[in-house]
This record gives C-alpha cells, sequence and structure tokens, in this order.
C-alpha cells in the first residue's frame, strides 16, 4: 500500500506540472473576448464586477496581479496564470478521484499487487491527461474567467467525499464533511457550477453509510436536489435577504443608525448558531452538531462576498449596481436587473398578456431623511399570460427578440395551433400556440443536441472548425474523422471551403470517447 501511495502521489504531482505547464504557455497573453476584461480590471483593483459577483475570484486575481510587479502589461497574463495553475490543481485532484474509484473496482481489500497497481495509475493518467487537452476545459484554462477555478473546487469536493469514504466510521471523518461544506461556500464566491457535484456526494455519502437498494438510491437522490435547493435558493439568498429585512425594521421603525440592523442581525445569527453548536455538542447529537458546523463553515466561506460591499462603499471606478448595503445586496446577488424566466411552468412566446400584477418593491438608502426609502414600487410590473398560452416546461418563452421567435420557428418547425384571443383593442385576432412536441422539439434540436451534445462531442470525438455556427452543416458542429459517421450528418468533408478550415479543426476518432467509456 505504502509503494501505491507514494507511486499515486508522485503521479499526481507530475500531472499537475504537465497540465500547469501546457496551460501557462498556451495562457492569454492579454484579455479574451466577452467577461474577461472585466473580471481582470475588478480583480487587478478590487472593484464591483456584474451580479452576482466573483469575490473570491477577485480576491485571489488581485494576489496574482501583484506578480506583475507595477508592470500593467502583465496583469492580465497573470490573472490568466492563476487560471492555468487552478486547472492544474484540477487535473490533480481528478488524477486521484479516477485512482481512487479504479481501486476500488480492482482491489477489494488487502494489499495491492505491483500489475495492478499500475493498472490504476493507468487509469488515472488516460482519464485526466484526456480531460487536460479536451477543447472546452483547456479553453477556460487559459483565460481570466471564473470556470477554471469553479472546476478545481467541484475537482477538490469530490476527491475529499473519496476520502470521507476511507475513514467514515472514524470520528475524524466528520471533518472532511465539515471541510467540504467550507469548500462550497468558498467556491459560492467563484461561481454556482459547484453546487452542481452536491448530488454526486450525496449519493456517495448514501452508498457508504446504507445498504444501497434503488428505491433508497432515488431517495437519496432527491435529498440531494432538496439540499441543493436549500442552499441555492434559501441560505445563499436567505441571509443576505433577513439582514436587509432587518436593517430596514430596525433603521425606519426605531430610527437607529444605518447598518445597525445588520449588525443586530449578525449578533443574532453567530449567537443562535453557538448555542446550537454547544448545546448539540452536550447532548451528544453528533449528526446536529456536524449540520451545524457545516452550516458555520459554509457560511465562513460564503462571508466573501462582504468584499463587494466594502468596495463599493469605497467608491472603486467599476461598481455595478452600487451594494453598498444589505438591502443594495440581495437586489445585486438577485439579478434583478437581469429578469426573470421561467423554469418549471409558464408562457410560449405567443402569449398575450392578460393583466398585470406587482413586484418586489425596490429600497435605497436616503441620507436625508435617515432612512430606506422604496424608490421603485414597481406595481403593475409582472405580466400575466392567457392561462392557454402556458405549457409545464417552457423552452420557447422569449418575445423580446424578433430573432428569438425566428430561431424557435426555425427549430422546432413550429405549425402550432390556431388560438382565438381578444385584443388590447378589444377585436379577435388568431395566434398559433406551439404544440408541446414542437416544444420538446426545440429542446431537443436546439437545447440539447445543438447547445449541448455538439460542445460534449467537441471534446472527445472532434471540432469541424472554430466558428460558433447556428446550425448549417459548414460551422462549428462536431466531426470524428470517420466519414461514413460525418457525411451523411454534415456532407463530405473534404468538399469544405478551404476558409472553413482552420487550427480548430481537430479529428480525434472517437478515440477520447472510447477510452473514456472504458
Amino acid at each position: 500500500m505504502n509503494l501505491y501511495r507514494k507511486i499515486n502521489n508522485i503521479t499526481g504531482w507530475i500531472l499537475f506540472a504537465i497540465a500547469s505547464t501546457v496551460y501557462i504557455i498556451t495562457s492569454e497573453p492579454t484579455a479574451s473576448f466577452w467577461d474577461c476584461g472585466e473580471y481582470i480590471s475588478t480583480a487587478f483593483k478590487l472593484q464591483v464586477g456584474h451580479p452576482p459577483g466573483a469575490p473570491l475570484f477577485q480576491m485571489i486575481g488581485r494576489f496574482f496581479s501583484l506578480f506583475a510587479f507595477g508592470n500593467t502589461a502583465l496583469v492580465a497574463r497573470m490573472v490568466n496564470t492563476m487560471s492555468a495553475l487552478a486547472s492544474g490543481f484540477t487535473i490533480l485532484f481528478l488524477f486521484w478521484s479516477i485512482t481512487r474509484l479504479a481501486r476500488k473496482i480492482i482491489v477489494a481489500k488487502g494489499e495491492i499487487q505491483t500489475e495492478k497497481i499500475w493498472v490504476i495509475i493507468g487509469s488515472g493518467v488516460v482519464g485526466a491527461l484526456a480531460y487536460t487537452f479536451s477543447d472546452s476545459f483547456w479553453f477556460s484554462a487559459v483565460e481570466g474567467e471564473v470556470y477554471a477555478m469553479s472546476s478545481f473546487f467541484t475537482a477538490f469536493v469530490f476527491w475529499a467525499i473519496l476520502k470521507w469514504e476511507d475513514v467514515y466510521d472514524r470520528p475524524e471523518g466528520l471533518r472532511w464533511i465539515i471541510l467540504i461544506a467550507f469548500m462550497v461556500g468558498l467556491s459560492i464566491g467563484v461561481h454556482l457550477l459547484n453546487l452542481l457535484a452536491l448530488p454526486s456526494i450525496t449519493l456517495v455519502y448514501y452508498f457508504k453509510k446504507y445498504r444501497p437498494t434503488i428505491k433508497g438510491g432515488i431517495i437519496a437522490f432527491f435529498i440531494s436536489i432538496i439540499i441543493l435547493a436549500l442552499i441555492m435558493f434559501v441560505l445563499i439568498p436567505g441571509l443576505v435577504s433577513m439582514a436587509g429585512y432587518f436593517e430596514r425594521f430596525f433603521v425606519n421603525t426605531f430610527g437607529l443608525p444605518f447598518n445597525s440592523g445588520t449588525l443586530i442581525y449578525g449578533i443574532t445569527v453567530t449567537a443562535l448558531l453557538i448555542w446550537g453548536i454547544l448545546y448539540s455538542y452536550r447532548s451528544g447529537k453528533v449528526m446536529l452538531n456536524t449540520a451545524l458546523l457545516s452550516i458555520v463553515f459554509l457560511i465562513i466561506g460564503y462571508s466573501s462576498f462582504m468584499m463587494l460591499v466594502i468596495r463599493s462603499n469605497a467608491g472603486t471606478p467599476i461598481n455595478e449596481n452600487n451594494p453598498t448595503n444589505a438591502v443594495g445586496l440581495l437586489s445585486y446577488l438577485n439579478r434583478e436587473q437581469y429578469g426573470d424566466w421561467p423554469l418549471i411552468s409558464g408562457p410560449y412566446y405567443s402569449a398575450p398578456v392578460t393583466g398585470h400584477s406587482d413586484g418586489t418593491p425596490l429600497y435605497a438608502r436616503d441620507d436625508k431623511q435617515g432612512k430606506y426609502v422604496v424608490i421603485d414600487d414597481r406595481k403593475g410590473r409582472v405580466p400575466e399570460y392567457d392561462s392557454r398560452f402556458t405549457t409545464f416546461f417552457p423552452r420557447m418563452w422569449s418575445n423580446t427578440d424578433p430573432n428569438h421567435i425566428k430561431e424557435y420557428q426555425r427549430w422546432a418547425n413550429i405549425k402550432g395551433t390556431q388560438i382565438q384571443v381578444t385584443g388590447q383593442d378589444g377585436n379577435q385576432q388568431s395566434l398559433v400556440k406551439p404544440t408541446f412536441g414542437e416544444n420538446l422539439a426545440f429542446f431537443w434540436r436546439y437545447q440539447f443536441l445543438h447547445m449541448y451534445w455538439r460542445y460534449f462531442m467537441w471534446n472527445f470525438a472532434g471540432k469541424q472548425n472554430d466558428i460558433q455556427g447556428l446550425g448549417n452543416n459548414v460551422d462549428g458542429n462536431w466531426i470524428s474523422g470517420i466519414n461514413f459517421i460525418d457525411s451523411p450528418r454534415l456532407g463530405p468533408q473534404d468538399k469544405l471551403p478551404e476558409n472553413k478550415i482552420n487550427k480548430g479543426t481537430n479529428k480525434f476518432y472517437f478515440l477520447p470517447l472510447i477510452l473514456g467509456l472504458i
């Protein structure tokens, strides 16, 4: 076992060095397109970027920017190097996760024979290197975006739950659960993507602690979704929402100074958590104690968002939404400026508006009056739609841009059904309501095949070129290099014009996919 640990550790760090070197050498010298310029700028001067913010990314980015040693031309390179190293650590923890899983399959218990050591290590090397050079991961590893660091947190917490599995029946095993909670809290300060690791962590916990059954596995999965929803929709916004409520209540009702309500709220929450931890410890309630400690450490990690409030009060040049207090931070975290969109049920794009309801009022600090005042009552702001045009799982809802409607019609080949409605002028008119089958057709053809499966296959089969593409046969599709598979979908690839063949053209012949499946 000692030999295996030594080889496993050394190989992991070698893979880290390989991945980090490749990413640093190929990293962007300046800023890539989209959000990278903003992230680099806000990291360099610790400013407030677009909602919902990435304060931990910015603080670590600020640390890396110091290695530019005053040369502002190198700041972007240093922040991009941070992403490269975070991606290298992702490969390290991915390798260790693969070898732990492979060891469980190959060696039930006892010492590991030498030949099996190399089978396990080889599995990890192939898997880790395949991911190292995959299209999407390499793309994010070389630029100043949040996805590289978010991938690191995801890889780390999954590796940590596998480490917990080895010591789950010992008291120190609970420390791994608390560490995972802390890392999840930190990851919120980078990107919410890391929360998607929670279902897999819950399932590992279930399979280790209980005798697995199909029914039990399904229940465990649904519990994981509930935990995910509680963190994402209750804990993250709820902590700030209650702080905002306390702030408005104590300032507006009792005339206390600004921020006094937030201070009272912080003291109250801290006192309740301390009482709960002491009670659970003294009464021997181990699971309650672990749960409360996990919440505490998650909040500690989540507290990186205080940086945004502090820097917003400093009046930085980039100060989007100006979240100077708990009230403003809640609006910032809820991304209210972006509006809302239906997920479970809602209207089709052609749904007529039948009325409006009131939205949540928007408050702001008024220094003259010494209280928080409503600056936008949002009365009559929330549209209500004709129920005949609503559906379960709406995929085609946006009617703000004619191009959106045009694309819905193209991808789903919409014929729909004609429904008579009364217009605002009182006259009858006929509107087309897409069928539920067409709704699913758009989901399958565009959201799944074009926007997910195409990206997936870029990494594991091959890429036609680096032109984004809008669904035609010559731009940005996945290809394998195997003609009898590619030609029926896209036509003969040897007939492509030369301007469509570039450095983004890659043919992998399904080898990464085959290796991954094996």
